[in-house]
């Protein structure tokens, strides 16, 4: 595995590669750790251009915490999961005001983080700073499920796997291990179709041998995903600006902004509701849709138009030209474009805020 991951390994921008390790480069724990925030749940596609802004806006976890959280939370839109984003800024903090800028070298002193369960915690120390941990996300499941056959449905085979991946760290190089199983997984023990004749583990792989690999990981009965319902408002001045609120700082999606709207019910909302402001309102035709992790959502958008130059207590009007870098979650990006098609369109990279 390791042979096949000096010939291999994946350039990313936030890796020290094997010629690199070679010529005695080290990561920077700071690197590793914001990547691997970053990464929970997200494509490395979708990340490398949110780590670059972030590395080049705060260079170094010091940088980070003296940063303003809102300037944060705006280099974090349309990355999801904003939750991260809030114990990213919790965790610098703590690193650069308690421990000096030093981040802690063992997995428990990892754990012991904002933000930082035992998947990130374990990462950080392989790869940062060679400990021994058993390393497993998304793409090392499906490896050693695959490797064993592991008939477990995965939500509860994921013991069965990370005691494998533990029996196969390697005492030395357990970072490089970690990331080449981790890129085995991402680009050639891949979902559908795994290139297994490529595959430095294919002679020992139990499903390659049955061919079965694609009845690997078993994935548990789906739930059936509750639908909630709910009005949002997009409230617009003659000068384009749109107005806006904060979301509560703790719950789903809390800091950042959003416009006005109700609050989501299990049952549909068929009555006009009581509008947040007076305005001249028209009803979006088509709902928005959006799907979160427990839930699906269905948004009946209003559209309002006002003269009125000063906003309700807790709102503000985000002038058009700024509208792109508001800390809009995705959701709230729909809702927008649904009644003003193009206001909230972003630069392909992230804004440098």
């Amino acid at each position: 595995m390791l042979g096949w991951y000096d010939r291999h390994a994946r350039v990313l921008p936030w890796r020290v590669g094997p010629r690199a390790r070679e010529r005695g480069v080290t990561p920077d724990p700071y690197r590793v750790w914001l990547s691997e925030v970053m990464l929970q749940q997200t494509t490395v596609a979708a990340v490398r251009a949110y780590f670059e802004t972030f590395t080049t806006r705060w260079p170094t976890v010091e940088d980070l915490a003296a940063a303003e959280t809102d300037d944060v939370m705006r280099a974090w839109a349309g990355l999801g999961y904003y939750a991260r984003a809030r114990r990213l800024k919790a965790c610098a903090d703590v690193v650069a005001n308690d421990l000096k800028g030093v981040f802690p070298q063992t997995v428990a002193g990892l754990e012991a983080l904002p933000g930082l369960g035992p998947y990130t915690a374990a990462a950080i120390a392989a790869i940062a700073f060679d400990v021994p941990a058993a390393v497993v996300d998304g793409n090392v499941e499906r490896v050693i499920a695959r490797l064993d056959a592991i008939d477990t449905p995965l939500t509860a085979a994921k013991a069965l796997v990370r005691a494998r991946q533990a029996e196969l760290t390697p005492q030395k190089r357990p970072g490089d291990y970690a990331q080449a199983v981790m890129d085995l997984g991402a680009t050639i023990c891949t979902p559908k179709k795994p290139a297994c004749v490529l595959c430095p583990w294919s002679g020992g792989c139990v499903a390659r041998a049955r061919g079965t690999q694609l009845d690997y990981p078993v994935k548990p009965a789906r739930k059936k995903r509750p639908q909630r319902y709910g009005h949002a408002f997009v409230v617009t001045r003659d000068d384009g600006a749109v107005l806006l609120r904060r979301r509560p700082p703790r719950g789903l999606l809390g800091g950042m902004a959003e416009p006005p709207g109700t609050d989501w019910t299990d049952q549909p909302q068929p009555h006009v509701p009581a509008y947040p402001i007076d305005a001249s309102w028209r009803r979006v035709v088509s709902p928005v849709q959006h799907v979160f992790t427990h839930f699906a959502l269905e948004l009946t958008v209003w559209l309002g138009q006002t003269t009125r130059r000063t906003p309700p207590d807790g709102y503000w009007w985000a002038p058009a030209r700024d509208l792109p870098h508001e800390a809009l979650p995705s959701v709230f990006r729909k809702v927008i474009e649904a009644g003003l098609p193009g206001a909230t369109k972003r630069p392909r990279k992230p804004p440098a805020v």
